[in-house]
């Protein structure tokens, strides 16, 4: 850590570059705050009236490209669109657009607790006093940004794709006199022909820009959920690391503060922290669990219905021997199909999935971080200390046997466990999806993986209270890859009919 960070101040160190540190860690939701119009809402103490205007312009610009694309396409689906399939292929998309718009909502209207949580983040810069602990707070601020960008990337690829390459390199269906253009959504036909120049161009341009904004929204939630629960994280660390020092704090009797106090007092500001994050985010992560859960569902029917795909696909399954050459073989029938509709449809899978795993982990390590202050608590040498500070410590372990947990609108802890739900969701989807398509061998596939993806993780978790000789566990490890095999052996078995 470079020293000239730092000034003593009454004998003590104080961070004097806590303004870039801020910067480092708010920089990605500020971008994001300022790209829908929302900052001024979140910092109502340095707004000027400018920022007033401005965000007032860029919130109704954002709102009406989303009802742009809303109110046609809910026109398209009940009175113009009559086949089925049709109409449930829009419902994905169309959702996206419902769903970013209640989160648009719900962020606007809750900028005082952003704002309240910004500040709190700033007070812990500002007031951070030693080397070691900053370095703390910089490495969960690093993780944070690794974590938005990885999130970023899946989303805006994803929507990207689907707003523009796959609509350009869509065929295009000619009529008795004219050719009919794709558009990600339906145009506003009613009142403008959305097929001739250059109103196509400016509908397409919309669209694209509509795309971009409603993924800029779901990014925000993604990053305040990161940012702070990170920061939560670095605090605790931070707890954890003084309450080390804390039996050699009480042996040298300096002058100053007591420790044990200190810690109490932030544990108490870091609760207190917590609580205040689920209350400004448990709405905004309700809409994105029912969404993503949703979508993702109907993102599988889509890769289905996708032409002269699946009348090959599982033929190849079954004719293949060798793995590589069936993925070479399933390559070279996407070349002769909609390869870029199942590219866009499995990479906004793979976002949403990721993307819900963002919001479980989070939640699942702020629980389990705010967990190890009362284990750590047992952990450190309190028979050291004087019989009264030692008693002090009960309070701390017995907070922590009631961590805080996020919340997705009260109603669905965030977890790892509810992520395993959600992901169980999408397999009793296929259920429902085999009824009509009888060749399913590879969603019966999918569906016995992620059944033994939840036995492998149950697996680790009895491995860390249990204590297993090495043949017991070959023997274990053995039976279960043996049932491993039975994925394999069920899609060669498999009679699939032409």
């Amino acid at each position: 850590m470079n020293v000239r960070s730092y000034v003593e101040v009454d004998g003590q160190l104080r961070n004097v570059h806590y303004e870039n540190d801020i910067h480092y860690t708010l920089q990605m939701c500020e971008w994001l705050f300022k790209i829908i119009g929302v900052w001024p809402l979140v910092n109502s103490h340095t707004r000027s009236k400018l920022q007033q205007l401005v965000s007032i312009v860029l919130i109704s610009t954002c709102f009406s490209s989303i009802l742009f694309i809303v109110l046609p396409t809910f026109h398209h689906i009940f009175f113009v669109e009559k086949n089925t399939d049709i109409k449930v292929k829009m419902i994905g998309p169309v959702s996206f657009c419902v769903s970013s718009a209640i989160k648009y909502c719900y962020l606007g209207m809750k900028g005082h607790f952003f704002e309240r949580c910004i500040q709190h983040v700033r007070k812990d810069w500002k007031t951070v006093h030693d080397p070691n602990y900053r370095t703390i707070m910089l490495k969960y601020a690093t993780v944070s940004r690794k974590l938005i960008t990885v999130c970023a990337t899946f989303l805006y690829s994803g929507v990207l794709l689907f707003h523009t390459v796959m609509q350009f390199l869509a065929k295009e269906e000619s009529g008795e006199n004219s050719t009919f253009r794709p558009l990600a959504y339906p145009g506003p036909d009613p009142i403008l022909d959305s097929q001739s120049s250059p109103t196509y161009e400016i509908v397409f341009s919309i669209h694209c820009f509509t795309g971009l904004i409603m993924c800029s929204i779901t990014m925000l939630a993604y990053s305040l959920a990161a940012t702070f629960v990170t920061h939560i994280c670095g605090q605790i660390q931070i707890q954890i690391a003084r309450l080390h020092d804390l039996v050699e704090s009480k042996q040298k009797k300096g002058v100053g503060p007591d420790p044990l106090s200190v810690i109490v007092h932030d544990h108490a500001e870091i609760l207190r922290f917590s609580k205040n994050v689920e209350e400004a985010l448990r709405e905004v992560f309700f809409a994105q669990i029912v969404e993503a859960t949703m979508n993702m569902c109907l993102l599988e029917y889509y890769c289905i219905m996708v032409k002269e795909l699946n009348q090959h696909l599982f033929a190849l399954i079954q004719m293949s021997s060798k793995p590589s050459n069936l993925i070479c073989e399933i390559f070279q029938e996407w070349q002769n199909s909609d390869a870029v509709a199942v590219i866009t449809y499995v990479t906004l899978f793979i976002s949403f999935t990721f993307n819900v795993f963002i919001f479980c982990y989070v939640g699942e390590i702020l629980t389990e971080q705010c967990r190890q202050i009362g284990v750590n608590s047992y952990k450190i040498d309190w028979y050291n200390l004087p019989a009264k500070n030692a008693y002090d410590l009960i309070l701390l372990i017995s907070i922590s046997q009631n961590p805080p947990r996020l919340t997705a609108g009260k109603i669905i802890e965030l977890s790892l466990d509810t992520f395993s739900t959600v992901s169980l969701y999408f397999c009793h989807f296929t259920d429902i999806v085999k009824t009509k398509f009888y060749t399913l061998t590879y969603f019966q596939v999918a569906k016995t993986s992620l059944t033994y993806l939840n036995l492998l993780r149950t697996f680790a978790d009895w491995l860390n209270v249990m204590t297993i000789d090495t043949k017991l566990l070959a023997k274990l490890l053995t039976k279960l890859l043996t049932k491993l095999n039975f994925i394999e052996l069920y899609a060669d078995s498999y009679d699939i009919k032409n």
